[in-house]
């Protein structure tokens, strides 16, 4: 838990946005949002904190923690992007 909450207190340091991230997915009540692939400059928008989390994996700290409680498998696939059709194309 502590590694959590020092990702958790590095990221409200270092940028004005929120420490955990929700993103939008296919599904009831979701609108379609801007792919990565699709922003002129999509590193304009990756704190330098947000680039070490992304290569170091320890954005993926809350699935670990959802696994270890049991809210979710290792096995299964991630829910779909609601741009994933064009991801595919």
């Amino acid at each position: 838990m502590l590694p959590i909450v020092l990702v958790a207190l590095a990221v409200r340091l270092t940028s004005k946005g929120p420490a955990l991230y929700w993103s939008d997915r296919v599904g009831r009540n979701t609108s379609p949002a801007v792919a990565t692939h699709l922003l002129s400059d999509p590193d304009a928008y990756l704190t330098p904190i947000g680039s070490f989390l992304r290569k170091s994996s320890l954005d993926e700290l809350p699935q670990l923690w959802s696994i270890l409680v049991g809210d979710m498998s290792f096995v299964g696939p991630r829910p779909a992007l609601s741009n994933q059709h064009d991801l595919i194309l």
